[in-house]
């Protein structure tokens, strides 16, 4: 029966664990009130915050696929999307921008209402406009802080910022502060403002451009599609819009300039070519008049016309071939002159071959990409160092094919010179004036259709600077919930609540490591000894409990630990049974267990002896308030004193009768060894059923072990929150080396409502022994039920 009982209570028991830490409730109640408490002072002192968010789309310029379109590439990372978007995320999140955005939004400037432990910004509708008079990099350096309190809607208190008054001003009137000279203009200052300490906050550019440049998160949350989400936390919601659409912006016009700077340089080009052009028309035109006046010819070209048909188609190539080599001309004195990585190429400007006219417009968008990135990054960054060197092999590239168009230009432009000499030479008959006109003539209409050309070419660049959008579409506005992104106030009182209920139970853990008292039968039953039962904790003083007609859970406690008993002497056929109750050390209630458990067999009608043979620190009629000094010692001293004449009567209890152990004397174990204690036990047994025997504590002297021979069983004492768990190893030497026969254990002092042990549940909280100091810590944790 008891192995399989061992078995039951050495398994893990969740229900006893938390019935354990249950019984301290009132520390975890203590716990989560301090440390919601804790939380809830935390969340009235801590700034919360709004979020903001904006979708934008990053436009793909490119048309068609490529290999970098394909699904299998944009999965290695290597398509240009991706890197595209990688891009502007960058840009996005660039120091650049964001300075442009704190500078057009003042947000170095702040108005704050000075209410509650929380400063409230007033944004956006503040109530005036502060103008300092300093330069801008003195402005973007200046940190300061002061107090405005609006007396009127003219006049205000000025503040330093711990609140002593400086001087009283008027609104639009120069102030002299300590960083300078400024005016406060009304703007909102509504009459709710009025008598109220607004704090005008004043921070370097730089400082605040950090705060929302790490506050900023510009991320893709799709990998198929070319869109990105801004989003930003500031105390004041409409704020942290008003950043993000700035941004936004910014941004878009950004992409805008970068675009425009192709046309324009191409527009500056047609320009200067135009310039050029129309002075060298001027001068042939000038010289067809000359001609004209000169030699008195009023149309020549009339009298030319029969030998110039077949001459037409042939004159008209010829132009043609030489409008490509001019320009031709003018773009390679312009790469010989172009050195910068930085500098665009002017495109469109009518090279006919294609090659060339791709490779310019690539080389262009790559020089814009450079540029954009070296503004948030610099020459180190492996992407620009990549791009600068694809930049110059582009380069040298166009330089090498405008130098051979030309040549074939120029080959093409002999070969049609020489048809045009042979179809001449078949006009002989021409006057040589109208030759010579004709030469002239061919030169201006050259001349010409450059000019007109250069003319097409810049209204179509200034069209074009006149349409051009950014890459950047706006899907989604900066917007707002309005809800508390930070802090979480539910995060933060469940972080709470879970702190309040764990610091207690880390604490009993750490208390109950630390406390190595006997609590419970638990502890008994690792030891594989028999176990009677246990005696209930109580807070009475009384030491014989155990009367008539008492029906209380300490008196049921012995009544069952007498039962138990019978079962330990189930096979003794002894007529009287001898109970010796004995314990490991001192004030584990071994005489009060001998006290009650002899008036509990004289209460069910048997006849007892209760023996004090403690013969060093005897306790029995101290108990029981009785002064009598006889005892065993004087009759182990002298045997000739009857043993009748040390019986005494217990007061108020029948059927039960007591020897004390007399005088204390100096060599008790020689007493305890001698013959004659053997006529106390003989005497005993002959007038007595049962006899209960309170011996000295084991682990402390031999006494008890001198005895052994005379006992039928051994009640072993274990005391609980007194004895520690490792002297335990004495009653289970003792037990197992057969030295005490019989052996069982209770437990006195137990407290069930602690949840230590098993016990028999009789839960009416009553326990009695000597009084035992206890532990400090166990005076904090232990409440009144």
């Amino acid at each position: 029966m008891h192995s399989q009982e061992n078995k039951n209570y050495n398994e893990f028991n969740l229900k006893d664990i938390v019935f354990k830490y249950l019984s301290y409730w009132k520390w975890f109640l203590f716990s989560v009130t301090i440390s919601l408490s804790i939380v809830l002072i935390k969340l009235r002192y801590t700034q919360s915050y709004f979020e903001a968010s904006a979708s934008i789309l990053i436009k793909n310029e490119e048309k068609g696929a490529s290999l970098s379109d394909l699904p299998a590439i944009q999965d290695l990372g290597l398509g240009k999307g991706s890197k595209n978007i990688d891009n502007e995320i960058e840009i996005l999140n660039s120091r650049r921008l964001m300075t442009k955005v704190v500078d057009e939004l003042n947000l170095n400037i702040q108005f704050l209402l000075a209410e509650g432990p929380i400063n409230k910004e007033i944004y956006p509708k503040q109530p005036f406009k502060i103008s300092i008079f300093k330069n801008q990099k003195y402005l973007d350096n200046i940190s300061t802080e002061f107090i405005i309190n609006p007396i009127s809607k003219s006049d205000y208190k000025l503040k330093d910022s711990n609140g002593k008054l400086i001087a009283t001003k008027s609104f639009g009137k120069k102030v002299i502060y300590n960083f300078g000279e400024f005016i406060l203009t009304p703007y909102n200052l509504d009459g709710k403002f009025i008598g109220q300490n607004i704090i005008i906050k004043i921070s370097p550019i730089n400082k605040i451009v950090d705060k929302y440049k790490n506050e900023l998160k510009v991320k893709s949350d799709n990998n198929e599609a070319d869109v990105l989400t801004i989003s930003l936390k500031d105390p004041v919601k409409q704020k942290s819009i008003d950043i993000i659409n700035c941004l936004i912006r910014k941004h878009k016009q950004d992409a805008i300039d970068d675009k425009n700077q192709i046309s324009k340089n191409t527009s500056d080009f047609i320009n200067e070519r135009l310039k050029f052009i129309t002075k060298e028309l001027s001068e042939v035109e000038a010289n067809a008049e000359n001609f004209k006046s000169k030699h008195k010819l009023v149309d020549v070209v009339s009298e030319a016309g029969i030998f110039m048909d077949n001459n037409a188609q042939s004159e008209k190539n010829l132009s043609e071939i030489n409008t490509q080599l001019y320009i031709t001309q003018y773009m390679v004195d312009f790469m010989s002159n172009h050195k910068n990585l930085d500098e665009l190429i002017p495109s469109n400007i009518g090279i006919s071959d294609p090659s060339v006219t791709e490779l310019i417009s690539n080389y262009n968008k790559l020089v814009l990409e450079r540029n954009r990135l070296f503004k948030s990054s610099s020459e180190k960054n492996p992407i620009i160092y990549n791009l600068e060197n694809q930049i110059s092999s582009i380069q040298k590239t166009i330089k090498e094919s405008l130098k051979n168009i030309k040549t074939t230009l120029q080959i093409q432009s002999n070969e049609m010179s020489k048809r045009n000499d042979e179809l001449n030479s078949k006009i002989a008959n021409v006057p040589k004036y109208e030759r010579e006109y004709r030469n002239i003539q061919r030169q201006q209409q050259i001349k010409e259709t450059l000019y007109l050309y250069l003319l097409q070419k810049r209204e179509e660049t200034q069209i074009s600077l006149a349409i051009t959008i950014s890459n950047t579409k706006i899907l989604d506005d900066a917007y707002s919930s309005g809800d508390i992104v930070s802090p979480k106030k539910k995060t933060y009182i469940i972080f709470g609540l879970l702190i309040g209920l764990i610091i207690p139970i880390i604490v009993l853990y750490l208390f109950e490591i630390l406390d190595t008292k006997v609590h419970g039968r638990k502890d008994i039953d690792e030891l594989n000894i028999p176990y009677l039962g246990d005696i209930p904790n109580s807070d009475i003083k009384e030491s014989l409990v155990v009367k008539k007609g008492d029906r209380s859970s300490v008196t049921e406690a012995f009544k069952l630990l007498k039962t138990n008993i019978s079962f330990m002497m189930k096979d003794n056929s002894n007529k009287s049974k001898v109970i010796f109750v004995t314990s490991t050390i001192s004030k584990e209630g071994k005489s009060f267990v001998s006290l009650n458990l002899a008036s509990t067999y004289g209460l069910s009608g048997k006849k007892v002896l209760l023996i004090g043979l403690d013969l060093r620190a005897p306790k029995i009629l101290q108990y029981l308030d009785i002064n009598e000094k006889k005892g065993i010692t004087n009759f182990l001293i002298n045997p000739a004193i009857e043993i009748n004449d040390l019986v005494l009567h217990f007061p108020n209890i029948e059927n039960v009768d007591l020897i004390p152990s007399g005088p204390i004397p100096p060599n008790p174990a020689e007493l305890l060894s001698s013959e004659n204690i053997s006529k106390i036990f003989e005497f005993a047994r002959a007038n007595y059923d049962y006899i209960i025997v309170d011996t000295a504590p084991v682990a402390m002297v031999t006494d008890t072990l001198l005895l052994t021979k005379y006992a039928d069983t051994f009640v072993y004492v274990v005391r609980a929150q007194y004895l520690d768990k490792r002297m335990l190893n004495i009653s289970k030497n003792y037990y197992f080396d057969k030295k005490i026969p019989n052996m069982a254990m209770i437990i006195n002092g137990s407290e069930f409502q602690k949840g230590y042990g098993y016990g028999y549940g009789y839960g009416y909280g009553y326990g009695y022994g000597q009084e035992v100091e206890k532990p400090w810590y166990k005076k904090i944790l232990t409440f009144k039920k």
